[in-house]
């Protein structure tokens, strides 16, 4: 069967990789064309565009490139119509995905969606154009199965989280010698540091994460690189000899780490299954903060705090995001109760997400639905 999956993020990149080889282990004839990034097309099958020429982060970036984004999604649907695939897969990227679903349902292509727009945040009246538009509905979270079935009578899969299958599956880390390839002192415990994977977020979130370096002088913080960011642009935050550096080896650093500072995102999930304690920190620029608080109805930014329905982890956000804050619920999570807390809450948020095989779970669904 024809398939083409659309991912625009670092994260549906990984998922979308581990989805396209369910899919292939499945129906050995698999054609794939697909938007993603490099994990995905070293699972093969034909990339159309990378992510990182669609990489706009936030309301007032999303405004300063819609002429991009329009030709974008022109020139998509010219491809999805020239390729005729049996099925379209949507991974998560909601203004993208739901404006090409729309058009394709309308032509009466086949429409999935695997991990779902996060309309349990804001704007939940999408519901009715994911009602309209997808034929089938594939969750990774837990509480999206009540929104959707119980909340708007729409049924959906729960498939599990697919970071249980990324993690899980991975080999394990020589310590000793991941340290010695990366140039990191054999004997300092880690703070990671994952500011995102998006310039305008990277280079706001370093400058504020690496504000505490000179209290932490036991530790060494390590920057995790972001695979859509050469190296060259994380040289400034290099300068001190406290600070070292990790390319596209985000896994293996968290598997050793003592603790971590983190950007809400995906990445305060996979923090959590390595069992590493962190403090949850986030700034967007002032606009696109001031428009979020408006439509965002969430009690917590964190997907370990939502999952969980509590607070697990601390989450400094915006005004909050200070250097004495970070410093302080730092110097929590080092030692002491918080540290213990978080890594016993991990234990049960693990058991919440289901297991493993989310991915093999959605590609069984999604060529059900052909």
């Amino acid at each position: 069967m024809k398939y083409y999956i659309i991912a625009g993020e670092a994260s549906g990149d990984l998922h979308g990789s581990n989805l396209m080889k369910a899919l292939k282990a499945k129906d050995p004839n698999a054609d794939i064309r697909f938007w993603g990034g490099d994990l995905m097309q070293q699972a093969g099958g034909t990339l159309v565009r990378h992510y990182k020429e669609m990489a706009f982060m936030g309301f007032l970036e999303v405004l300063m490139n819609l002429g991009t984004i329009a030709k974008a999604i022109k020139f998509c649907k010219a491809d999805i119509q020239e390729f005729q695939p049996d099925i379209i897969v949507f991974i998560d990227y909601s203004g993208f995905n739901l404006r090409i679903a729309k058009w394709a349902k309308a032509l009466g292509f086949k429409t999935n969606y695997y991990i779902s727009p996060q309309i349990w945040a804001s704007r939940e009246g999408r519901i009715k154009d994911i009602k309209r538009d997808i034929d089938a509905m594939h969750v990774i979270l837990p509480f999206e199965k009540d929104f959707y079935e119980k909340k708007h009578g729409y049924p959906v899969n729960f498939v599990g989280h697919p970071l249980i299958d990324a993690i899980s599956d991975r080999s394990p880390v020589n310590e000793q010698n991941f340290r010695k390839e990366n140039n990191l002192d054999p004997d300092k415990q880690i703070i990671a540091l994952l500011p995102g994977s998006r310039k305008q977020e990277v280079q706001k979130m370093l400058t504020l994460m690496l504000s505490v370096i000179k209290d932490f002088s036991d530790y060494q913080f390590v920057i995790a690189g972001a695979p859509s960011l050469d190296r060259d642009f994380y040289q400034p935050f290099l300068k001190n000899p406290n600070v070292s550096f990790v390319a596209n080896k985000t896994y293996d650093l968290l598997s050793i780490a003592y603790a971590a500072l983190v950007t809400s995102g995906t990445a305060t999930l996979e923090t959590a299954i390595f069992k590493v304690p962190q403090v949850v920190c986030y700034r967007a620029n002032w606009l696109s903060y001031q428009i979020a608080k408006r439509i965002i109805t969430l009690e917590y930014i964190s997907l370990v705090n939502l999952i969980m329905g509590k607070e697990v982890v601390k989450e400094l956000i915006q005004n909050d995001l200070t250097t004495k804050n970070i410093q302080t619920e730092l110097n929590k999570i080092l030692k002491g109760p918080a540290r213990t807390a978080q890594i016993q809450a991990y234990d049960e948020l693990e058991k919440k997400l289901g297991g493993k095989g989310a991915s093999e779970n959605a590609a069984t669904r999604i060529i059900e639905n052909v």
